[in-house]
């Protein structure tokens, strides 16, 4: 019998998840939002299902989502809009993560009563954007092509600075040994080999891709290849989602790069996804994006409403924070609309959840404290970036905003401005 339920219950996700999408289109509320309540609905409400029935196949299956949604982006970036996003996507990720890190360990010490290096750990945590809640969320906004690359660049670049920031302020608590000279220099390897990683991976890949074709149901390889890239990378000590998402710009723009040389000595033809394989891709996203969502409802865990109470607080200030961010790292490309939403683009997830448990786990004096929060601030970052989205797009929120992102010529779209208008996919 609870085979049956749980086999039903897929099937009704599925069906539930093209509703959302097509009231989506209706209503412009955000497909993630219902998604992510209706698993806290039958996770920590109800209590019908638990992460812990997952076992350890929850984790790697929010991993993969993740993985094969940077691939897809990546095919749809175009080099030139990629240059001219990358280094206003490197300022908003560097200056958001370090305003957030502090202002969070503010709040950690004078709420939450952590000592200033425990509050350091919440904030690092906490401090980068989820790339799983925003790339679906800006697929379909009324933004600029530069404006979402940004945004979708900062979400893959910030988990890097989560990930090497936490770890070193986790291993000053056990050590008390604080080494800020070794960060910059593992950050910088971590994206720099794994970006050559999937860069030479998709040179590969391009060149033996008709040969691949050949083979019977050939078509779920290039996924299997794309977390075979991820795997190396990660075993190697590098980030595999920038290894995922290099490995789907360089796969998507391979026309422009000269590839002679490595032609003839795979004795191939490079070639890029057709748009059946494209289209199979775009299935396979939002199948993984649904069940993605459902489970981060699910995970969350509401043990104490103070802890609660203090995540609100939290959120509300990065909500107030990012303002001013995103004004002094994109400048005049965020005009309009386009600074409005990249504004109210905070949404915590993957990257928080997995480090959320790693000071507890160090034994770090407020570790359980940390946890519980960052679980709050995931949930309430999601559903927050989720209704201000909204709100946006139906003009009830534009007036606050227009005050700091003033429409003009430079970039910027204007409040009716369509995602066809600007741009969009």
């Amino acid at each position: 019998m609870e085979t049956a339920l749980a086999i039903g219950l897929v099937g009704l996700l599925v069906f539930l998840a093209h509703l959302f999408t097509a009231l989506f289109e209706r209503t412009r509320i955000p497909d993630v939002l219902p998604l992510v309540v209706l698993g806290l609905l039958i996770g920590p409400i109800l209590g019908a299902v638990t992460p812990e029935a997952f076992g350890k196949v929850g984790p790697v299956f929010t991993t993969i989502s993740l993985i094969v949604i940077l691939f897809q982006s990546g095919l749809g970036l175009n080099l030139a809009t990629l240059r001219e996003s990358l280094l206003p996507g490197l300022r908003l990720t560097v200056l958001n993560f370090l305003g957030t890190l502090l202002v969070v360990a503010g709040i950690a010490v004078a709420l939450l009563r952590l000592s200033f290096l425990e509050g350091a750990m919440l904030g690092a945590i906490v401090g980068g954007t989820s790339s799983a809640v925003v790339i679906p969320l800006v697929g379909r906004l009324p933004i600029g092509l530069a404006t979402r690359t940004i945004l979708l660049l900062e979400s893959t670049f910030s988990d890097v600075l989560c990930i090497v920031t936490t770890l070193a302020l986790v291993q000053a608590a056990r050590y008390h040994e604080v080494r800020p000279t070794l960060m910059p220099g593992q950050i910088i390897a971590s994206f720099l080999l794994a970006a050559i990683i999937g860069a030479l991976a998709a040179f590969f890949w391009s060149a033996t891709l008709q040969r691949v074709r050949q083979l019977e149901n050939s078509m779920f390889l290039t996924p299997a290849f794309v977390l075979v890239i991820f795997s190396i990378a990660e075993l190697l000590g590098y980030s595999g989602a920038i290894a995922a998402l290099d490995f789907g710009i360089v796969l998507g723009n391979i026309q422009s790069f000269s590839l002679s040389a490595l032609q003839e000595l795979l004795r191939g033809q490079a070639m890029r996804l057709n748009q059946a394989e494209e289209a199979f891709f775009s299935e396979i996203v939002f199948l993984l994006k649904t069940f993605f969502f459902v489970y981060i409802g699910l995970s969350i865990r509401l043990t104490d409403l103070a802890l609660l109470a203090i995540g609100v607080g939290i959120v509300g200030v990065l909500f107030l924070v990012r303002v001013p961010v995103v004004r002094m790292a994109l400048g005049r490309i965020a005009r309009g609309m386009d600074g409005a939403l990249a504004a109210v683009m905070i949404p915590k997830g993957l990257a928080a959840a997995v480090l959320a448990s790693l000071p507890a786990q160090a034994e770090v004096a407020g570790g359980a404290i940390i946890q519980d929060v960052v679980y709050a601030v995931i949930l309430l970052s999601i559903v927050g970036t989720a209704l201000l989205t909204f709100l946006l797009e139906k003009r009830l929120l534009w007036r606050p905003y227009a005050a700091f992102f003033p429409m003009g010529e430079e970039g910027g779209s204007a409040p009716s401005a369509t995602p066809h208008e600007e741009g969009g996919e």
